[in-house]
């Protein structure tokens, strides 16, 4: 557009010399200039100037210019120096600058005038033929249209261009949601369906990219073979979870029949001193029933005898309870019947127990001394069992101090001190354990005693009838005095499988 309106202005400005060619010619210059002021006034013309060859302005349609020399400034300078005054160079190409003014552009075409022959040899005013140049044709065009047009048309492209970029988003946005989004959120839901261990929903995508398709169809393959893995290992699991249900009940049984062998050695350990402490009550109502018999005589009872007799019938009464008692406790202890928890006052326990040793401890010159919690509280276990382990730990502290004088046990109970469990202590004031042995007492099958007294199962079964029912045993000893074997039982025993 630029390239159209120098061309049109040089057009232009070549017709205005040429219109005002013969009234220059024939030096009528009112006519010349009424020609360029007719021009001047057409639509887009801004005006016309006309300089001589020094550089002298002539004639503009412009009132306001001032002929002679013009203002000093950037696109008037031009006139001049286009061609260095005095217009003599060879090359009468026209020239044009632009210019802002305001708010608009001037397009300024410089046109030189030749010195023809026929001015040249005029007689009117005739200008030397060594002057290849009489003076310039100044034209300013407005470019307002121009740039009216292109303003226009760049409005015209940014909406274009905006609408395109919004028709394409829309579309890029539709392609994606359609092709991108919508299967990559089913992907998303399939995965999460699979981490739920969902596995019976299958892997579906919509019309997608092969990358996608693939990804989906990988999905759905692992979907598959998770499912088949998962199955496999339930199967296992069931497989494994039965074995071990099978061997529990082995291990139980051969637990129960591991704490009746040492329940039966315990008896066997009771029955010498068991022997002797019924044999002294019987020996005693052996005498009483003969000194009665002597008594009684062929005839009636003597009335001055009958207090004697009943004091001996008193004592045989007496003596005879002793051994239903001392029969009764060593039956409870060796009867095997089927574990059963209740709720058990732990001191009575203790007590049944000490009277099935009480015989032996005499024997061996052991002191026995108690201290048990009046208003211990009751606690669920298996009264024969807790015996045993009670059985275990006191005959274990005999032997432990009867190689002394003066040995001594103590056998105490209580409370803890948040009040949610029971203690059982017994303490005896033997050798002790050394340190090294401590961590594998409760270990099957170790003992330190010599061989023929035991096979080092007392602790470890005594160990785990205490685990079952949820509690601890735990030992504290020093060398040179004895060891301390503390028994604690939760008052809200666990639901545990009695053994």
């Amino acid at each position: 557009m630029l390239r159209a309106m120098i061309q049109g202005a040089d057009q232009l400005s070549r017709g205005i010399t040429s219109a005002t060619w013969h009234a220059m010619l024939a030096d009528r210059r009112k006519d010349a200039y009424q020609v360029m002021e007719t021009i001047a006034r057409k639509q887009g013309i801004d005006r016309i100037r006309m300089f001589d060859r020094t550089g002298r302005m002539t004639f503009s349609t412009n009132p306001e210019d001032v002929r002679g020399h013009p203002e000093t400034s950037a696109h008037t300078c031009t006139a001049c120096h286009t061609w260095a005054l005095p217009l003599q160079k060879a090359d009468l190409s026209p020239s044009t600058q632009i210019y802002r003014r305001g708010k608009g552009r001037i397009l300024v075409m410089y046109t030189p005038v030749p010195n023809e022959p026929s001015c040249s040899q005029a007689a009117c005013h005739a200008h030397p033929a060594s002057h290849p140049v009489l003076g310039l044709v100044e034209l300013h065009v407005s470019l307002e249209p121009v740039d009216n047009e292109l303003g226009a048309m760049k409005a015209r492209v940014l909406v274009r261009v905006l609408v395109e970029i919004a028709l394409i988003s829309i579309c890029i946005l539709v392609f994606t949601h359609r092709f991108v989004n919508r299967p990559i959120r089913q992907l998303v839901e399939s995965a999460r369906a699979i981490s739920n261990m969902d596995l019976d929903r299958p892997v579906r995508v919509d019309d997608t990219s092969e990358e996608i398709a693939g990804l989906a169809r990988a999905l759905e393959l692992m979907r598959i073979r998770l499912k088949a893995a998962l199955a496999e290992i339930r199967e296992f699991a069931q497989t494994l979870e039965r074995k071990v249900a099978e061997r529990t009940q082995e291990l139980q049984a051969a637990q129960q029949k591991l704490q009746q062998s040492e329940r039966l050695a315990s008896l066997g350990q009771l029955a010498a001193s068991v022997a002797h402490e019924i044999n002294n009550p019987i020996s005693g109502v052996l005498n009483l029933s003969m000194l009665m018999q002597r008594i009684l005589g062929d005839g009636p009872l003597p009335a001055e005898r009958t207090a004697e007799f009943k004091k001996y019938l008193a004592q045989v009464t007496h003596e005879t309870a002793r051994v239903g008692r001392i029969v009764s406790d060593l039956l409870a202890f060796s009867r095997r019947g089927k574990p059963q928890r209740v709720k058990t006052d732990l001191n009575r326990v203790l007590a049944a127990t000490l009277a099935l040793v009480d015989h032996k401890l005499k024997l061996a010159n052991i002191q026995l001394e108690t201290n048990l919690c009046a208003d211990l509280p009751e606690v669920l276990c298996d009264r024969s069992q807790m015996q045993q382990v009670f059985l275990n730990l006191i005959l274990n502290a005999a032997e432990a101090v009867q190689t002394k004088s003066d040995g001594r046990i103590w056998v105490s109970s209580g409370v803890s001190a948040d009040a949610r469990s029971v203690w059982v202590s017994i303490q005896d004031s033997g050798e002790g354990i050394p340190e090294e042995n401590l961590a594998r007492i409760f270990e099957p099958f170790f003992t330190t005693k010599p061989e023929g007294k035991g096979v080092g199962l007392g602790l470890a079964v005594s160990y785990g009838i205490v685990q079952a029912h949820g509690g601890e045993i735990e030992v504290r000893s020093q060398a040179g005095k004895g060891a301390v074997f503390t028994v604690t039982l939760p008052l809200q025993a666990p639901e545990v499988v009695n053994g």
